[in-house]
């Protein structure tokens, strides 16, 4: 089925023209009632050759209880282009004619009727807007609720869609809040010479100044979760970090099942940013497989474990260090291109929100015992260490005797280069395994990447949950604090200018106190209340702009992008 709807703001008679010629000598249907009716071409006299659609229902919404506050009729027809076309090619034929059906609605008949035109993009909405039927974050909302690909989205986006109005009333309750504390200071400048004022100026203007630290306080903890709703709606970058060979592209070809990226045992075979976008656990992914990174001109050195540290918990000596030997190979030497993808990869790292970093074992690397050692490489360590919510994989781990491992064999090795990174974020696994196990057993895990994934997850759940502020009472209700997660990018946008403006406005306060401990009341005779209160005002405004209450040109600014949407 194809949707066809029209509007029209002031009479139905426009709609009765339209109805008539479309459905000639068939009784007007009834409001909010689907009716069945057959379409013919209004310029030619109704016949089977004429027919539009055999089968279409027709709707009449009469306002102002409906979506836009305006008279709406639906044509629903088949979906089909060819009878798509046909409809929308004959509504503008629907000329008004001296002898019209009885109007759809109680209105008169108007003598003019505006031309018929298709609506541009966002209309509907931008009308439901103007006539407040929807408030701008309810439109937001909905917005996302139209992009929603993965669980997590549609979750916000309905979190969003339900919290809308309580978000609009936040944010009224916010700016209603900075009036007043603007109306306080103004009250200096206008009656300050005629009236007698309970406290004194000093004792006035610290009281706004505590409002305002509290408010900022507030919107600071709201967009900072706006930024984390963001990686909800937008997706969470995950960057895999690793030595040439160490299993990068194995490991993100098991993830998104399929050959995306080429594997080789042929080191720099990645030159550049390989990114996928994948649905895991319910969040939207982009997986990004890069260079191996590694140094140049550097040979491959093994050290023992005691050559590392003392103390770093691992047995057997099986720990390898790459990138601290002073020999140089033909294997070292990296060109340009590579050298180019190293850049890129470590740039790719620094920017994701979380970091995978990928060690695995190896058989060059092996010590006295025959057993492989792991790879811990300088240049992926030095990079990881300036990357946060880093996660670690040590892959080949099929290379390694069973009955030889024991539980967090690595985890010490791991964590004494690493020490930000907890045991529970180091996992074990073997892509090697994991594609060799056939489709039947993959539910037993094979190689531990499920295992992995599901480690991941829980890193996205921490990355994605709501801050509540340290001053909320353990009574409080923080449910804001979750809708708050639905905050759109643009209306974060509007919060930091907001701040901004409330941090200039608490800057220019308190340089003018007295020195003393509590600056805030003892506020100097010479702060300049005129550019204070501009400062209140300025973030009342930014604030009435979400809502889209604020000065005209602003708004109609701010309504061009969002409708379009």
């Amino acid at each position: 089925m194809a949707l066809t709807k029209l509007w029209h703001a002031t009479t139905g008679a426009l709609y009765s023209s339209i109805y008539s010629s479309l459905c000639p000598d068939r009784p007007v249907p009834k409001p909010r009632h689907a009716t069945l009716r057959t379409l013919y071409d209004p310029s030619e006299p109704p016949s089977p050759s004429s027919i539009l659609d055999a089968s279409a229902l027709i709707l009449y919404f009469p306002g102002p209880h409906t979506l836009t506050g305006e008279d709406i009729l639906e044509l629903h027809v088949h979906g089909g282009p060819a009878i798509v076309r046909a409809v929308l090619a004959a509504i503008p034929r629907c000329l008004p004619t001296p002898s019209q059906s009885p109007p759809l609605t109680p209105h008169p008949p108007s003598t003019r009727h505006p031309p018929i035109r298709y609506a541009s993009p966002g209309e509907f909405t931008r009308r439901a807007f103007l006539n407040d039927r929807l408030s701008l974050p309810q439109i937001e909302a909905l917005s996302d609720s139209l992009s929603a690909t993965t669980e997590q989205q549609r979750r916000l986006s309905v979190r969003g869609a339900a919290s809308s109005n309580r978000l609009a009333q936040t944010y009224e309750s916010w700016r209603l809040a900075l009036v007043q504390a603007r109306a306080e200071l103004e009250a200096l400048i206008d009656f300050a010479e005629d009236q007698q004022f309970e406290e004194t100026p000093a004792g006035l203007v610290g009281g706004v100044v505590r409002a305002v630290e509290a408010l900022r306080r507030r919107m600071r903890v709201h967009a900072r979760n706006a930024v984390r709703g963001e990686l909800l709606r937008g997706g969470i970058s995950l960057a895999l970090l690793g030595a040439p060979n160490a299993g990068k592209s194995s490991l993100l070809n098991c993830v998104v099942g399929r050959e995306a990226a080429i594997v080789s045992r042929e080191a720099g075979t990645t030159r550049d940013v390989v990114e996928v976008g994948i649905d895991l656990g319910g969040w939207y992914v982009r997986l990004g497989d890069m260079a191996g990174l590694r140094r140049d001109g550097r040979a491959t050195a093994t050290v023992a474990e005691t050559e590392i540290e003392h103390g770093a918990g691992v047995q057997d000596g099986m720990v390898a260090k790459i990138g601290d030997g002073c020999g140089v190979s033909s294997n070292d030497v990296i060109g340009e291109i590579e050298r180019e993808g190293i850049r890129r990869a470590k740039e790719q790292a620094l920017k994701a929100d979380v970091v995978l970093v990928v060690l695995s074992l190896e058989d060059p690397g092996a010590d006295v015992s025959g057993h492989p050692s792991l790879q811990l490489d300088t240049e992926v360590i030095d990079t990881a260490r300036h990357c946060s919510n880093v996660v670690v994989a040590i892959n080949k781990i099929d290379l390694h005797p069973a009955q030889a491992s024991s539980p967090a064999r690595w985890v010490p090795a791991v964590q004494h280069e690493l020490p930000e990174v907890q045991a529970s974020r180091i996992f074990e696994i073997s892509c090697r395994a994991a594609s060799m196990t056939p489709p039947d057993l993959a539910s037993q895990d094979p190689g531990g990447i499920q295992t992995l994934l599901n480690g991941l997850i829980e890193q996205f759940k921490d990355l994605t949950a709501a801050l509540v502020p340290d001053d909320e009472g353990p009574d409080a209700d923080v449910s804001i604090w979750q809708e708050s997660l639905g905050v759109t990018e643009r209306q974060r946008g509007l919060l930091e200018e907001c701040m901004m403006h409330l941090d200039r406005f608490l800057e220019n306060t308190l340089m003018n106190a007295k020195g003393s401990e509590d600056s805030v009341g003892h506020i100097g005779d010479d702060l300049d209340v005129v550019a204070a209160a501009e400062d209140l005002r300025a973030a009342a405004e930014c604030l009435a702009k979400i809502t889209g209450k604020g000065e005209l040109g602003d708004v109609e600014e701010v309504l061009g992008v969002v409708f379009e949407k």
